[in-house]
């Protein structure tokens, strides 16, 4: 995960919000965008949200488009648990479509640790070897709910793919993923570069290698 730093909601999702009836309750007019084929609205949501992730899933890190093909609007909290929070643009994200994890897995339960806290980028530890640890009991639980690929069982198909474009990634930048690297100052130029948009786009999983390389700066 990386941090999500929610900004103002589009102007079309501003306006649906100002035309809920009083007989309706959040979770009711939320639901009323899909009943009403209001597509267009759902679209600048989801174009919206994934431009403020520079195209990355929320939850997986993964690229996502900002169309219906692989995004979807996806509420941090529930609806389920917090129907208040239905219309609550920062607790709306843009995730990924994967079948095996992510919005597919967590569904109507709870999230401990979400994108939208500090904390979510270094309670999480992951690795050269594609898979991620929970250093919480809180990111354990998350790690679980969203199926990230603790251990290859969970999840391997994941776990590929983040091994794979990290590594490439990592070559792209100079950086052997078998053999590390000892110059923190070189680290951390590849830190900034890799945080950089490019066209408003980041690269799948940047915010991954940078956790990785975090790490090796803390161990060094």
């Amino acid at each position: 995960m990386r941090k999500i730093n929610k900004q103002n909601c589009p102007a079309s999702f501003d306006l649906w919000l100002q035309k809920k009836p009083s007989n309706q309750n959040e979770n009711q007019w939320y639901q009323t965008l899909f009943t009403n084929r209001k597509w267009d609205v759902i679209a600048d949501l989801s174009l919206h949200n994934s431009q403020e992730q520079n195209f990355l899933c929320a939850y997986c890190c993964t690229r996502i488009s900002g169309e219906s093909l692989d995004t979807k609007n996806e509420h941090v909290v529930a609806r389920s648990i917090a129907p208040n929070r239905s219309l609550d643009f920062t607790n709306i994200v843009a995730s990924c479509k994967n079948r095996t994890s992510c919005d597919a897995t967590k569904e109507n339960k709870a999230l401990p640790l979400t994108p939208l806290m500090d904390e979510c980028e270094t309670e999480l530890k992951f690795k050269i070897s594609g898979r991620v640890e929970g250093l919480t009991d809180r990111a354990k639980e998350s790690i679980k709910v969203l199926n990230l690929g603790s251990k290859d069982f969970n999840n391997h198909g994941l776990i590929e793919k983040r091994k794979q474009l990290s590594h490439a990634l990592l070559w792209t930048n100079g950086i052997n993923p078998d053999d590390g690297l000892e110059d923190d100052e070189l680290i951390k130029t590849v830190i900034e570069d890799l945080l950089t948009p490019k066209n408003g786009c980041l690269a799948p999983f940047a915010p991954v290698v940078v956790n990785i390389l975090k790490g090796w700066l803390e161990e060094a």
